[in-house]
């Protein structure tokens, strides 16, 4: 059996993951509330508002990211959006529901905000968050997450684990900085092989609804190497250990 996350909901007002994309979706946007702290892109703190409910999210808009000398310039956005649909695939609910909208400062990604507390994130985690962990430093290997910083891993108030800012993944080259190394050398669980394994065909699916939706936003060139890192932690069965270069991200919270 596989190990699935439930859907959570959000803790202040019970959303439903499908009823966050909802509002982001189709939501009225409010005042920007101010730029997000300590953040390299244009960040801002947005109110959205559908049928009486109004949620916070974090926007980032296009022209607002830091042009980057190996990621293709405006697509970090795309690739907030390819980490969430590659969670909802592997039924593991990591990422806060995200979509692409033209907002206040044009198009850009639209992630559903998470009320957490910033100094309890992966430096000040004990035990009880490992398996929550195990499942995130997965999820970086095979999105090849080049920033998977302490404070990009956040906890809400009912205790579940959420990774943010993904706008480094799915590059071609081999790119993952992390400070989650606690596993390394450690056989991954059977059952998130097997939500790998099922990924694997959705990919391999070019009528998937996931193969689909991952085409519009990263390039198939990302998409094969995408494939390929995924086959190679089948094979190998367990979490990969630090090689040559940089393994870290900096700073690391």
């Amino acid at each position: 059996m596989n190990d699935k996350t439930p859907p959570p909901q959000e803790p202040e007002n019970g959303l439903t993951i499908e009823r966050a994309l909802a509002i982001l979706q189709q939501g009225a946007f409010g005042e920007e509330q101010g730029l997000m702290r300590y953040s390299s892109n244009y960040t801002f703190l947005l109110p959205v508002t559908h049928d009486d409910v109004t949620v916070l999210a974090i926007y980032k808009p296009q022209k607002g990211e830091r042009p980057l000398w190996d990621f293709p310039e405006g697509t970090l956005c795309y690739r907030e959006v390819a980490a969430f649909i590659t969670s909802e695939a592997l039924g593991w609910h990591l990422v806060p529901p995200t979509v692409l909208r033209d907002a206040t400062r044009g198009p850009g990604s639209l992630q559903l905000f998470i009320n957490h507390d910033p100094e309890y994130n992966y430096f000040a985690f004990d035990e009880t968050m490992i398996p929550q962990l195990m499942k995130l430093a997965l999820f970086d290997v095979i999105t090849n997450n080049a920033d998977r910083k302490g404070g990009h891993c956040i906890v809400d108030d009912s205790g579940h684990l959420w990774g943010i800012d993904h706008g480094l993944t799915f590059n071609v080259e081999h790119k993952l900085r992390t400070v989650i190394w606690d596993f390394a050398g450690q056989p991954i669980p059977e059952p998130l092989l097997e939500d790998l394994a099922q990924l694997c065909e959705q990919l391999e699916d070019a009528d998937s609804t996931y193969r689909s939706q991952l085409s519009a936003l990263i390039h198939e060139r990302e998409i094969a190497a995408f494939q390929r890192r995924l086959q190679k932690v089948l094979q190998e069965r367990t979490y990969p250990k630090p090689g040559r270069g940089p393994n870290y991200p900096w700073p690391p919270v």
